[in-house]
């Protein structure tokens, strides 16, 4: 898991880059942890051009919906507008995972709320409460 606290009118597509280089997954027994997902499923506010850049980049497939203005101007575009992204919508309804632990975690009232000033005060906060959520499953 990642987390990042950012101030509440910050576009959240400014911090996905910094969220997938935080992750760390463990590997079992000794080595060093995995840095790169298998696959990424995010909803249209990352369907932006540097997002999809990176994770080609990478070689981290994603499943992210295309904007209907972007896919407009695309088919408006005729055979110079490219291809659609590829997109899978069984895989994509999975992502509904991430969104019920996000409300599992709005559940706890400091979280909801965020009466924490500071911003490691509130990453404490949000931390201890997904432990709590993990613990309790």
């Amino acid at each position: 898991m990642s987390l990042i606290v950012t101030p509440g009118q910050r576009a959240d597509c400014t911090q996905f880059v910094p969220v997938l280089e935080k992750i760390r997954v463990l590997r079992l027994g000794s080595g060093r942890p995995r840095k790169k997902p298998d696959s990424v499923a995010a909803d249209k506010a990352y369907s932006n051009g540097p997002c999809r850049q990176y994770l080609r980049c990478r070689g981290i497939r994603h499943m992210i919906p295309e904007k209907a203005d972007s896919q407009a101007a695309r088919l408006r575009k005729g055979a110079r507008g490219g291809r659609p992204p590829g997109f899978d919508e069984d895989r994509y309804k999975k992502r509904n995972t991430v969104e019920r632990a996000i409300n599992k975690l709005k559940n706890s009232r400091a979280v909801a709320t965020r009466y924490d000033k500071r911003g490691y005060v509130f990453l404490g906060t949000v931390t201890a409460a997904a432990l709590v959520i993990w613990l309790r499953t």
